[in-house]
């Protein structure tokens, strides 16, 4: 029985064609490299533009207009105040840890030690305080206005005076008569806050 002849097959795939292909993978890893690249940078915090000023009141705004509806705390206050306590939203207490008034914590809530500066003694000096941690800036401003709602545990109507405040004025007047900083001129602070940046329109609209 005559052997079957084999011919080797021809390859139909020329050179060419086969640096093309790897040409085509090679710049379909880079590409995809360069796309991991960039959603790292996108969800990486440290590297996230900082918010300008306006658009730093923008976020805030609306959730202040609800607080005001609610409990009748003027957004002005609320924006003033988070403008100056947390400088826009930029100190390290404001932007790792959401805590955009500087309230501080007590027993066994989430909290972080940071240095503060306090005027104690008609002089700055700074010491080591324990502070709230939240999850969101909105979820700040729902306990800065609960604070003032609810009061202290020493004093419940502590800051009844902020909330039936006829204007920012007054309600600043009445941060300070309460002690929220012991900042002397803090009144004086959240009013020109207030008035540069014309954060009286949230009250009214």
């Amino acid at each position: 029985m005559p052997k079957k002849k084999y011919q080797k097959r021809k390859s139909n795939i020329s050179i060419p064609l086969i640096f093309a292909g790897i040409l085509v993978i090679g710049l379909a890893f880079v590409f995809s490299l360069h796309t991991l690249s960039d959603f790292g940078v996108e969800n990486t915090p440290e590297q996230q533009e900082t918010l300008s000023h306006q658009e730093f009141i923008d976020q805030l705004a609306p959730h202040a207009k609800e607080l005001q509806q609610g409990y009748g705390i003027l957004p002005s206050v609320i924006l003033g105040q988070a403008i100056l306590e947390s400088n826009w939203g930029q100190s390290q207490l404001a932007s790792q840890y959401k805590n955009l008034f500087g309230i501080k914590a007590s027993g066994n809530q989430p909290k972080v030690s940071l240095e503060t500066k306090e005027y104690i003694n008609e002089q700055w000096i700074t010491i080591q305080g324990d502070f709230k941690v939240y999850s969101s800036w909105e979820e700040s401003l729902d306990d800065h206005t609960m604070l003032f709602v609810n009061g202290t545990n020493w004093n419940p109507q502590l800051y009844a005076g902020v909330l039936t405040a006829a204007d920012y004025r007054q309600a600043a007047q009445a941060l300070q008569t309460a002690g929220y900083a012991t900042d002397p001129g803090y009144a004086n602070k959240i009013i020109s806050v207030i008035e540069t940046y014309n954060l009286e329109q949230y009250d009214h609209s």
